[in-house]
């Protein structure tokens, strides 16, 4: 029996880090009756601050409430480091190469230079990543960069999401016999959906033809996404875009602006941030779903959990041919079109309206493809099998 640590970058609310990856990375080692325990930090929703819950035999260990501030950064990263090596570790593993785990990393290594360490990365973080659309002080965006770059180079093993994040880690320097690919996956048995005209009732739909926009915003200008339904107005004028998510900067209200302006405002029902349960009738209520993506190296490292919920619920797709929707989706499994052309994007959503066979043909198609290729008991498995020879080799 193994005790397994993982310093989680967020906590378990408001974004999805630590439950759509972690925990199910996680979870074959839980299983099989190793100690997981999970520090997060709690920043982000301080009503977690302090709680302690069990999920899935995976204990979740939110941090108290240092405040705001660069001592209160300290005292976090105090926190976790203590709290880490109280608990006594076989194997550490860092979800994502930044934050409050990534400052502690070189101190755990330092006092425990032979522990297993396993480093994993799920997004570009650092310049022409996040960095350049989140508001950090330049410090700290210093500090991103410095760690991205570095931490992997502390670990026994990288876990990436996607084949770009591959490439990048192993331009900074990883043995490619440190690597371990581990896109993005989903649950099996599949999460139950309402029956359709259900979903549709309880969202307050008609029957008119649904494209379904589940997005973070950040991947395309939502002016795209206008054009395109103007495009799809002028062919099926009962077409209605439902919008789930929200951006970091209010994109999904510039796209209501947007839409007022182009004479389309009646066409387009944004829901914002919503529960799991309007997510799921949101997908068994869609016709098509759409996931549009300029050509950028943010895009291309990226490894959607959105796209992944899609494709499991069998919706037909319309998506940008952009790094890792290629691995997920192929011309049998999906509609692939060039990155940033809403031409293409309102063609291919035309004709899957048009034609319900083919909407059917494909969903079925993605459904069969995630799960057999992209599921997280399998590659749960693989991790499971790479901490063991870690463990035993150190």
């Amino acid at each position: 029996m193994m005790r397994i640590v993982a310093l989680a970058p967020f906590g378990l609310r408001p974004k999805a880090t630590l439950s759509r990856r972690a925990l199910p990375m996680l979870q074959a080692a839980a299983a099989r009756g190793d100690v997981v325990h999970v520090l997060a930090p709690s920043d982000l929703c301080l009503a977690d601050a302090g709680s302690t819950s069990i999920i899935k035999q995976i204990t979740v260990e939110h941090g108290p409430d240092f405040g705001q501030g660069n001592a209160a950064m300290l005292r976090s990263v105090g926190w976790m480091l203590k709290r880490c090596l109280a608990l006594q570790p076989d194997l550490v593993h860092l979800f994502k190469p930044k934050g409050y785990g990534g400052m502690a990393l070189p101190l755990i290594r330092r006092l425990r230079p032979k522990l297993p360490i396993f480093v994993d990365t799920d997004d570009w973080e650092g310049t022409g990543g996040w960095n350049d659309r989140l508001d950090y002080p330049r410090q700290i965006k210093m500090l991103i960069d410095w760690q991205e770059r570095n931490l992997p180079k502390l670990a026994d093993c990288v876990t990436v999401a996607s084949q770009t994040l591959a490439n990048q880690v192993i331009l900074f320097g990883l043995p490619t016999n440190k690597l371990l690919y581990l896109p993005n996956g989903v649950d099996l048995p599949r999460r139950q959906l309402p029956e359709r005209n259900l979903a549709r009732a309880q969202l307050g739909l008609n029957q008119d033809p649904i494209i379904l926009l589940y997005s973070r915003f950040w991947e395309f200008p939502v002016s795209d996404v206008v054009v395109m339904m103007v495009g799809v107005l002028a062919q099926i004028p009962t077409a209605k875009l439902l919008v789930i998510g929200a951006g970091e900067h209010g994109e999904e209200q510039q796209l209501t602006l947007l839409a007022q302006r182009a004479g389309i405002s009646h066409a387009l029902d944004n829901r914002g941030w919503s529960e799991q349960s309007m997510i799921d009738a949101a997908l068994a209520a869609a016709d098509v779903a759409l996931y549009p993506m300029d050509d950028t190296l943010l895009n291309r490292a990226k490894c959607s959990a959105k796209l992944t919920e899609q494709m499991q619920a069998g919706l037909p797709i319309v998506a940008a041919a952009v790094g890792q929707v290629v691995e997920y989706l192929d011309q049998t499994s999906g509609v692939l079109v060039e990155p940033s052309n809403s031409g293409a994007l309102a063609r291919a959503v035309i004709q899957l309206l048009q034609q319900p066979q083919q909407r059917q043909s494909l969903g079925r198609a993605a459904q069969n493809r995630i799960e057999k290729l992209f599921n997280w008991p399998a590659q749960s498995q693989t991790l499971l099998q790479r901490y063991d020879a870690c463990y035993k080799a150190q």
